[in-house]
């Protein structure tokens, strides 16, 4: 077998940092299915249609999506704050910049029921800005900017519209359960079409490679290891954000 051309090695590499990627979103994906299954109906829920949001709330970890700080505020009793990563880790709040005031998103909250919120305040702070957070009927929403960088946070406000019933469907619905089997296959898929069209003489490393790293990501579907593991080895691609 002839050694690979050096434009081959190239294109492993970017292979490599693409799987790393991927594997750091495949065990973020999966890691949540686990942590959601231990506590299924006690976790809260943020639902934002008109920015995709559906989205588990805990109160360990933001790697583990959208994280309650203080964990133990209770909405109509204290306010509540929210932060997601806006980049990697399932960019849960990747398009928060969207919402404006006038704005609505929902709360299914164990114990309380569900809340409707206005959004009443939008702005973009110093990543050193302390918030103050008044009102037990205020929800704080807040993320990084701009995309890819940790040099401002953007926080939303929201207002207690109204509250209704909880519904507990809601609250089991898990959409994206199977997201680390979907980007698992992809990466398999795209990396197959790829070594089908690389150069017949180098072809069987890029083959290799696809497959080794795909055998990789499935098994992270089964047996996920925490995301931060792998994000914190691989910061320095992100420029140390």
């Amino acid at each position: 077998m002839n050694k690979p051309a050096i434009s081959t090695i190239i294109v492993i590499i970017c292979l490599l940092i693409i799987g790393l990627y991927a594997m750091g979103e495949v065990n973020y994906f999966s890691t949540k299915i686990v942590v959601e299954k231990a506590t299924p109906i006690d976790s809260a829920k943020i639902i934002i249609p008109s920015i995709g949001i559906n989205e588990k709330i805990n109160n360990q970890s933001l790697n583990h999506g959208v994280l309650s700080d203080p964990g133990e505020n209770v909405p109509t009793q204290n306010p509540i704050i929210l932060y997601g990563h806006r980049t990697l880790q399932g960019s849960p709040f990747l398009r928060l910049n969207e919402l404006g005031i006038g704005d609505t998103f929902l709360l299914e909250w164990p114990g309380i029921g569900e809340l409707n919120y206005s959004v009443t305040n939008t702005e973009i702070v110093p990543a050193e800005y302390e918030l103050n957070a008044v009102g037990k009927n205020s929800v704080y929403l807040i993320t990084c900017d701009p995309i890819g960088s940790t040099e401002n946070r953007i926080i939303i406000q929201g207002e207690l519209a109204s509250k209704n019933p909880l519904n507990t469907k809601v609250i089991e619905d898990n959409p994206q359960e199977s997201y680390a089997i979907i980007i698992s296959a992809i990466f398999l898929i795209i990396g197959l079409v790829f070594s089908f069209f690389y150069p017949k003489e180098d072809r069987i490393y890029i083959l290799v490679t696809v497959i080794i790293i795909s055998a990789v990501l499935f098994y992270c579907c089964i047996n996920p290891i925490p995301s931060e593991m792998i994000y914190d080895k691989i910061i320095f691609l992100n420029g140390g954000m």
